[in-house]
């Protein structure tokens, strides 16, 4: 019987700890979605195509997330992880065209201010790494959440 009890207080702290995972996952994407629209909107930054591939996959991330809290859904983590890893890309990319790494002559970007602009930065910090380290803790939470989940 105790073996019974001790069972169902693990599920119910691992229920607790997915959805604590899936909540920061969400409340990353919503910040990080929020700060781009205040980039573009309020500060008139027009945000290049890199910049817009991000946005893509982030401002769905703040929606897919959302709704699996919402639902207390974890097995979104895989809809989460497949919408991050592109995201990731993107922002990986991104970074290596700031630093220099790659050529800005086969850069992608045509419109708005260039990928390796000095304006490209929050407080020194360049918003294609900020991208870079959201995108990865949002696909480690994803992951973190499914091997939970694969496990109970």
């Amino acid at each position: 019987m105790n073996k019974t009890k001790a069972n169902i207080s693990t599920q119910a702290v691992r229920g607790r700890d997915l959805w604590a995972f899936m909540f920061v996952a969400w409340v990353m994407a919503l910040a990080a979605s929020l700060g781009a629209l205040f980039i573009g909107e309020v500060m008139g930054q027009t945000p290049c195509i890199l910049c817009w591939y991000q946005r893509i996959f982030m401002f769905s991330l703040a929606f897919v997330l959302g709704l699996a809290c919402f639902k207390a859904e974890p097995g979104a983590a895989k809809y989460g992880l497949v919408l991050a890893v592109p995201g990731l890309v993107a922002a990986g990319w991104h970074v290596l065209l700031f630093y220099g790494v790659v050529s800005e002559a086969i850069a992608p970007c045509t419109q708005g201010i260039s990928c390796t602009d000095a304006e490209m930065t929050i407080r020194g910090i360049p918003l294609p790494l900020l991208s870079l380290l959201t995108f990865t803790a949002i696909a480690a939470l994803m992951m973190r959440i499914a091997l939970l989940k694969e496990n109970s």
